[in-house]
């Protein structure tokens, strides 16, 4: 199987994408992350030009951050931060996103602030390349993740982020072995069990995935990323009837172009 042709349905699941953009440590050698140290703020400040933000979109942020950067440390300047955290969301640009909700976090306090944060930071990390952003990415993510955990300890879908963010700052055991403290905890959590399914892929361990796969689409069968990365997991287990009906039921699921052409393209290799 051509596993790239995976990259194909990123237009419309973002999670089948991080397959290939998830720190390489799960498959190699942790000291290949690198070991240099980088400024955060470095990372994160929105002050640079964003070239594929749309005219419209790159004006309203204009128009907010000289709206915020003239407000003083109040209530009504962390609401024009949180704005254009989600300005920069919608754009696509996390890592700013992430420092403008760190700024309205600061302000507000609140597990939802935290969270928001945290998110903008996890999203930023599974979309960096370089490897010393994906660290300080993760890193930031972790810390307010922490938070929102000091404050709602059994959120498990947190622990499980959490867990994933530590690909880039532990060795991979670690994070496999909170994944697997969550389904101890639940054993039908799907966040879990897709994050375990898909590390299990990513390290060529098929039949382990097709395990937790077959788990996930149990407790969810409209699980369209699991139903889908189940059936590489079959073609990769030479189940190739099981895998046909897999990327058929994917087609019935979505209707998204982007996931109909990457479910015809593996429907035709088991031709």
């Amino acid at each position: 199987m051509r596993t790239t042709r995976v990259l194909l349905v990123a237009i419309s699941l973002v999670v089948v994408f991080l397959i290939y953009l998830l720190p390489k440590a799960v498959v190699e050698d942790e000291s290949q992350l690198g070991t240099g140290a980088v400024s955060v703020d470095s990372l994160t400040s929105p002050a640079g030009a964003h070239g594929n933000t749309s005219k419209e979109k790159a004006a309203a942020i204009k128009q907010l951050r000289a709206r915020y950067l003239s407000s003083p440390a109040t209530e009504k300047s962390a609401i024009f931060a949180d704005s254009l955290a989600s300005l920069y969301k919608s754009a696509g640009k996390f890592d700013s996103a992430a420092w403008f909700a760190k700024e309205a976090a600061t302000f507000f306090g609140s597990a939802e602030s935290f969270l928001k944060t945290a998110d903008y930071y996890y999203e930023a990390y599974l979309f960096a390349i370089d490897p010393n952003k994906q660290k300080a990415m993760a890193s930031q993510a972790q810390t307010y993740y922490g938070k929102v955990l000091d404050k709602q300890p059994d959120n498990l879908d947190v622990k499980t982020k959490m867990a994933m963010t530590l690909l880039a700052t532990s060795p991979p055991m670690e994070a496999i072995a909170k994944l697997r403290e969550i389904l101890d905890q639940n054993p039908e959590h799907e966040l879990a069990l897709y994050n375990l399914g898909m590390l299990s892929i990513q390290s060529g361990q098929y039949g382990l995935a097709v395990a937790r796969l077959e788990k996930l689409t149990s407790v969810n069968p409209q699980h369209v990323q699991g139903q889908l990365l189940l059936g590489v997991a079959y073609a990769n287990t030479d189940q190739k009837a099981k895998a046909r009906q897999q990327f058929e039921k994917v087609k019935k699921l979505d209707s998204d172009p982007a996931v109909q052409a990457t479910a015809d393209s593996y429907l035709k290799d088991l031709q």
